[in-house]
């Protein structure tokens, strides 16, 4: 019996109402089904919401201060320590996916479907702009899509080394042309719309690139050496290749279902990609786009952090709810530890030294020691934290609320 069913028996066998009884057994059984789809981000994850709905009504009924409860809630984060939220950004406009820093000193969040647009916010938490999500692709040289407007769906985002430029993955496109998009729960043998990468000037805050690529698309990066971005689509099963010269897919490598977190190594050599559908890593040799594999690393791989050396690869397993370091030269895995429920993204430090992951289903941070695997620090930031950043001036951690917020960090 796993910590989440072990929490839930012992307060049903605490309060012995028929009430607690019938919303641990439904909290119990939605959150199967929740394991056993893979990522949220589209309708179906309406569900999701009602598990946390449903869990946070069984939290207010049992009040936790309560010190009988206390024993049996092993698994709840530590109390704060050197970890202090100096800021909450709340607006109606604002269901953040993810948010990444830019240098100098910009945080982009992508808001998906919901707003359909890209918020870009400063150091001193003000908004400097929102980016509307709508495009004509044709002036873009897609022909084939000839509307005038089309909608993007913003998820994740990475930035060109020369910080001129944020890339942004748009999980799928609204328009005439898009009439059968994919979903969460989708197979790659199933044949879905394209979607686009958009290219946001970060001077001037405008969509000046457009770029196809597979289904659903989930996660991007920016290789080191600048020449290539990476997307990993979803739905299609696949990996695309982009050259940033031409502003075209030049490979699509195909892993699996649910490829999701993308790690690159500091010489622009090696992609590491999640395999989210599976318990394995892939390993992409960018110089002749050969498929090499780290299997059974962990249940639902997510996202994938390398140190600046390359030689370890982090790895946040959303079915085990564990986060896992590995060695990348002999493919050990170095030790797994227990942060939270549903670790989800993850950052490091500048200097290597800490981890800082977000917990979905338990609201929290934890800041990890990346030496030996240490928790150090937990705090409870909000519902349903899940993209998170780090700014190396003022070591500061942005973490992105999927309910409607930003949290920032002093650490």
């Amino acid at each position: 019996m796993n910590k989440f069913n072990k929490f839930h028996l012992m307060l049903m066998q605490k309060s012995g109402t028929l009430i607690i009884a019938s919303i641990s057994m439904v909290v119990l059984t939605l959150t199967a089904i929740r394991f056993a789809v893979a990522d949220s981000g589209s309708e179906i994850f309406k569900l999701g919401d009602r598990i946390d709905f449903l869990q946070q009504k069984l939290s207010n009924h049992n009040s936790l201060d309560n010190s009988e409860y206390e024993e049996t809630i092993a698994f709840l984060p530590p109390e704060p320590g050197q970890f202090e939220i100096i800021k909450t950004i709340k607006s109606d406009n604002l269901t953040p996916k993810s948010v990444v820093y830019a240098d100098p000193g910009l945080f982009f969040v992508q808001n998906m479907m919901y707003e359909h647009s890209i918020a870009v916010y400063n150091r001193q938490f003000q908004q400097v702009k929102k980016i509307d999500d709508q495009v004509n692709l044709s002036k873009f040289g897609h022909r084939d899509f000839p509307a005038e407007k089309y909608k993007g769906s913003p998820v994740e985002a990475a930035v060109s080394k020369d910080g001129k430029f944020a890339y942004i993955s748009n999980y799928r496109m609204y328009g005439p042309e898009f009439n059968n998009p994919g979903y969460d729960t989708c197979l790659p043998s199933e044949q879905f719309d394209p979607s686009f990468i958009y290219g946001i000037n970060t001077e001037n805050f405008t969509i000046e690139k457009a770029i196809k690529v597979g289904s659903v698309p989930k996660f991007i990066a920016v290789s080191p050496n600048g020449k290539y971005v990476l997307v990993t689509n979803w739905c299609s099963g696949d990996v695309s290749v982009i050259d940033t010269d031409t502003n075209q897919e030049i490979q699509r490598i195909f892993v699996g279902r649910f490829p999701r977190g993308i790690a690159i190594s500091p010489n622009s050599q090696t992609a590491y990609i999640a395999v989210m559908g599976t318990s394995d890593i892939a390993k992409i040799d960018l110089q002749d786009y050969s498929v090499n594999w780290m299997y059974n690393v962990g249940l639902y791989p997510r996202h994938l952090v390398l140190d600046s050396t390359g030689k370890y690869l982090y790895v946040t397993l959303n079915g085990d709810d564990h986060v896992a370091k590995i060695d990348t030269e002999t493919g050990e895995i170095i030790r797994k530890i227990f942060t939270g429920a549903a670790p989800r993204s993850m950052v490091l430090s500048d200097d290597d030294q800490f981890l800082y992951v977000v917990n979905y289903y338990s609201h929290t941070v934890s800041k990890v020691q990346a030496e030996d695997m240490e928790i150090i620090d937990t705090i409870t930031v909000g519902l349903n934290p899940i993209g998170i950043t780090y700014d190396p001036k003022t070591r500061q951690v942005w973490v992105a609320c999927y309910t409607g917020s930003l949290v920032v960090i002093q650490d």
